[in-house]
């Protein structure tokens, strides 16, 4: 099951997916969250420490800047769910490294086919704001807002939490 979460800024969409995954693994099943931000500088080094030690023993982390399709196919397995945190920083390291997007995301799509996944994929929405003044940021908001659209097409559920409340924009309850 392929699930998008979405939000923005500090809308409490990681503490949905990781209370939505822990719900769904129960006792039988492993839970594996794959980090996407690289600690550039003390703060955000403190906050990926504050963030691992928030999830707990239950929690396997694997932290991977760049090769996430790679990390989704070898993880993809009946007894895991998978959280991935965030699409969007992913995509800005991506864009830092001057890699291909669209081959990146065309290979992310890829590996979301495994049979067995069970994964959230958490995202910031950031086309619900003013038109960027830069056209880095400009071609940051396009490549995300479309890359949000190739997933949420296959996705089963697509949920976006706002003010901490989930609500689902396609797909059943679970």
């Amino acid at each position: 099951m392929i699930t998008l979460v979405l939000g923005g800024a500090r809308s409490g969409k990681t503490r949905y997916a990781l209370s939505e995954a822990q719900r769904r693994a129960a006792e039988s099943r492993n839970l594996v969250m794959i980090a996407t931000a690289a600690a550039g500088d003390d703060e955000m080094s403190a906050r990926i420490a504050r963030h691992r030690e928030e999830r707990g023993p239950l929690w396997r982390t694997i932290e991977e800047p760049l090769a996430l399709p790679a990390i989704v196919a070898r993880e993809a397995s009946a007894n895991q769910v998978i959280v991935v945190d965030c699409l969007t920083l992913w995509l800005t390291n991506l864009m830092l490294a001057d890699e291909d997007v669209e081959a990146c995301s065309d290979a992310l799509l890829q590996a979301l086919t495994a049979p067995d996944l069970d994964i959230f994929l958490i995202s910031n929405e950031v086309g619900l704001g003013i038109v960027p003044d830069n056209a880095l940021a400009r071609r940051f908001r396009d490549e995300a807002g479309r890359l949000h659209q190739r997933i949420a097409a296959t996705a089963d559920r697509v949920v976006l939490v706002v003010a901490g409340i989930p609500m689902i924009v396609k797909g059943a309850q679970a």
